[in-house]
């Protein structure tokens, strides 16, 4: 159970290996909480840098908790549940960067609107390119138009990264990105966070599938913008997606996770095959363009993977980390 509520916000960060970005990330986030109670609690999932060195001497005013091992994001997060104080509860990635006016002006949104559970805001890439910050619930069907670039002949389905909106309004959405998420406190009492079994990637998309469940609403809010860089700690894990920012073997695994906790197995199963021919349909595209072997190899070895975690997850059940 948590605490007495006695402040506006509690701030949750998880860090790994970000020791660059950590001063820019708490400074922003200190000039936007100025005009509120708030509280900061940082876990570091047992970095490699000088994180460690450096949140002992520059931070020890925040509720710091240092892991052994790295758990994972979702895992992190919960650990922090029980410190919780704040009527609202915000997740921020290290790599994440708020405007002087975001926290006010979100609080003061999800204070106007009871029926938001979760709210998000505008993204912003390094160069102020506008990122995915509205998005809906995936399926087998609309992963695999996107996969296969097919999605601009199916303009009546609703793509998961649905960015024809009018962005300078908010929008009820399904999902928002975890890199700035705002979590209005009952809905972890009522739901929880996050679900332990996924490592990385599709937290925020079950938390918001649960949150919706029961009854709240999910909200991107423009009003404000966040800067993102994104995939700082991912490049540490291992090799990058063509995306530049997914790990393949962690993103495949939750989406299989997702698919069978929320859906059923034969949903599972439809997503299994989906990816299976957006594979083979992409590998033929690619066959008539180039004549890199590897790169067509690599749409062999991506179902492979996929089909290989079904099992090694017991059809999708169980967590492989």
């Amino acid at each position: 159970m948590m605490g007495e509520e006695v402040m506006d916000l509690t701030t949750l960060i998880v860090n790994y290996n970000t020791a660059n970005l950590l001063p820019k990330c708490i400074a922003d986030l200190r000039d936007a909480s100025v005009d509120i109670s708030s509280e900061v609690i940082i876990v570091d999932n047992a970095s490699k840098d000088d994180s460690t060195t450096l949140l002992k001497r520059e931070y020890s005013d925040f509720k710091l908790i240092f892991n052994d091992t790295n758990v994972g994001f979702g895992r992190a997060n919960n650990q922090c549940v029980p410190f919780i104080q704040g009527r609202y509860v915000l997740l921020l990635n290290t790599d994440a960067f708020v405007s002087k006016d975001t926290i006010n002006k979100t609080i003061k949104y999800m204070d106007e609107h009871s029926k938001c559970g979760v709210l998000g805001v505008k993204l912003l890439g390094r160069e102020g390119d506008l990122q995915p910050s509205c998005r809906y619930f995936p399926t087998p069907f609309t992963s695999f138009l996107k996969s296969t670039g097919l999605q601009r002949f199916f303009k009546g389905v609703q793509a998961a990264d649905d960015m024809e909106w009018a962005h300078n309004e908010p929008r009820e959405c399904d999902w928002v990105p975890g890199c700035y998420y705002l979590i209005r406190r009952e809905v972890i009492d009522t739901v929880g966070l996050f679900d332990p079994r996924y490592f990385l990637y599709y937290e925020e998309v079950d938390h918001c599938f649960a949150t919706k469940s029961a009854g709240w609403q999910v909200h991107c809010y423009p009003g404000s913008s966040v800067v993102h860089i994104g995939g700082e700690s991912a490049k540490l894990e291992g090799a990058l997606t063509s995306s530049g920012r997914q790990l393949d073997v962690l993103k495949i695994e939750s989406e299989l996770l997702y698919f069978r906790k929320n859906h059923s197995h034969i949903i599972v199963l439809s997503h299994l095959v989906l990816l299976t021919l957006a594979d083979m349909i992409n590998l033929v595209k690619k066959t008539v363009k180039l004549n890199n072997k590897s790169i067509l190899w690599g749409y062999f070895k991506h179902s492979y993977l996929a089909w290989s975690l079904y099992f090694k997850t017991r059809f999708a059940t169980t967590p492989t980390r």
